[in-house]
């Protein structure tokens, strides 16, 4: 993702309109109850986009809000409003990720005593179980993350072997990825014979990629500027990293297995 200078100059006002909102609370919320957590003691967690939810619920939480919409295309864009400050005051844990510098300016204008988590975004299999790991231990949900992590593993290796056996030929096809767009070529199987991205392709790296002579381009849906190699040749798959409103990671993997599939039948 760009690491986008966003705006927060309305953070600081907003905050005064939180204690409005936070100021009608009863006894019964979570944070001004001596209850740890929300619902069976389960944590509160907010959490900047459905990416970061995702990792979340996999990690087994159950009481889950995310702040920007999936609608917004560049998230880092987004102008955080009222009732987003008021359920960050509500929470016990804040997730985002580097690219998206206005969290801890949320946490900050909210007054939150909720513990600020910065989650490595990437749909690497080793990475995202290793994030799920790490959250289920912060929550205290390890039993639920646990078994999450078996299902995706299994399912992973199920994927991987649908794509490979779509190769045409049956040999692994090469790929000229966008950064972070890589674990979609590795799920395929696929020679990465180079990168772009997140800047413009230059025209020497334009030059340079279409040598490659790749048969497929990944494309990262939430950064696309369009064909990435015309006249190469190249099948363009545009992959999508943001889970949807279910925060379900495993569909974005299914997702991205159906398009490469598609894309090798028509290479």
């Amino acid at each position: 993702m760009a690491r986008t200078r966003v705006r927060i100059t309305s953070l600081l006002a907003l905050s005064a309109a939180l204690g409005l909102v936070t100021g009608c609370g009863d006894s019964g919320d979570p944070k001004n109850s001596d209850a740890p957590g929300g619902a069976k003691g389960k944590p509160v967690v907010v959490v900047t986009t459905t990416w970061e939810g995702a990792f979340a619920k996999a990690a087994g939480a159950e009481d889950i809000k995310v702040i920007v919409p999936q609608s917004v295309h560049h998230a880092p864009d987004y102008d955080p409003k009222p009732s987003d400050l008021a359920a960050v005051a509500a929470a016990d844990f804040v997730l985002y990720a580097p690219f998206e510098p206005y969290a801890a300016k949320i946490k900050e204008a909210a007054g939150s005593g909720a513990e600020l988590v910065e989650v490595n975004l990437d749909n690497d299999p080793a990475k995202v179980t290793a994030e799920v790991e790490r959250l289920g231990a912060l929550f205290g949900t390890e039993d639920a993350a646990t078994k999450w992590k078996a299902g995706f593993e299994t399912e992973y290796d199920r994927l991987n072997k649908d794509v490979r056996a779509a190769w045409p030929g049956g040999k692994a096809p090469s790929a000229v990825s966008q950064v972070f767009t890589v674990w979609a070529a590795e799920l395929a199987g696929a020679t990465v014979a180079g990168t772009y991205g997140p800047e413009a392709v230059t025209p020497a790296q334009l030059a340079e990629l279409s040598a490659k002579k790749p048969d497929l381009v990944l494309d990262n849906a939430h950064m696309s500027t369009g064909t990435v190699l015309p006249d190469s040749g190249a099948e363009q798959v545009g992959i999508v990293n943001y889970p949807g409103d279910d925060l379900d990671l495993l569909a974005v993997y299914r997702d991205a297995a159906a398009g490469l599939k598609k894309a090798m039948g028509a290479s």
